[in-house]
């Protein structure tokens, strides 16, 4: 029973198939990456990130998300990108990783995008100076591309553990 909460509209089950397809699309530098909707909790403006010691070198801090301190990921840090300067358009992208709630800085969302499984090449060992490692694959919409990240390797299991611990830490 969802005390609170509408029950969810009726449908013929293509909704959530095309939930499965849609990808929230942000720029890192020059290249478009998406990370599919299903996995984002919510886009925010880029507020005041608290940095905390003895984390690692991509991890920026943490921001206050209801309530909860979530740790916010630098994206061109973890993917070895070149690091820039945030702007105005800068985002934190709230997703969830496992059951991990985890916070990507990103320069600017840009799109969302339907992009069908049938349009998604598996991604190359190097694509966008971005080792395939961390890659689910890659789309090509409207003449660009887009790169497809796997947040479940972004973050290994041990690093997941480890900023767990550490938000652990920071929630007190």
């Amino acid at each position: 029973m969802n005390v609170g909460f509408p029950s969810p509209p009726e449908t013929k089950g293509t909704s959530m198939v095309a939930a499965h397809d849609k990808y929230v699309v942000f720029c890192l530098g020059e290249t478009r990456f998406a990370v599919p909707i299903l996995q984002v909790l919510r886009i925010v403006r880029l507020t005041p990130i608290t940095r905390v010691p003895n984390a690692p070198h991509f991890l920026e801090g943490v921001v206050t998300y209801r309530g909860q301190a979530v740790p916010i990921i630098d994206l061109h840090k973890r993917l070895a990108l070149p690091v820039a300067e945030y702007v105005y358009a800068a985002r934190i992208l709230v997703v969830e990783v496992g059951s991990q709630i985890i916070g990507m800085l990103v320069d600017a969302v840009v799109d969302i995008l339907h992009l069908p499984k049938e349009i998604i090449q598996p991604p190359p060992e190097m694509v966008a100076d971005v080792n395939g490692v961390y890659l689910l694959g890659v789309a090509q919409h409207d003449g660009q591309t887009v790169v497809i990240l796997d947040l479940s390797r972004v973050l290994t299991v041990e690093q997941i553990a480890g900023v767990s611990a550490w938000q652990a830490e920071a929630n007190g």
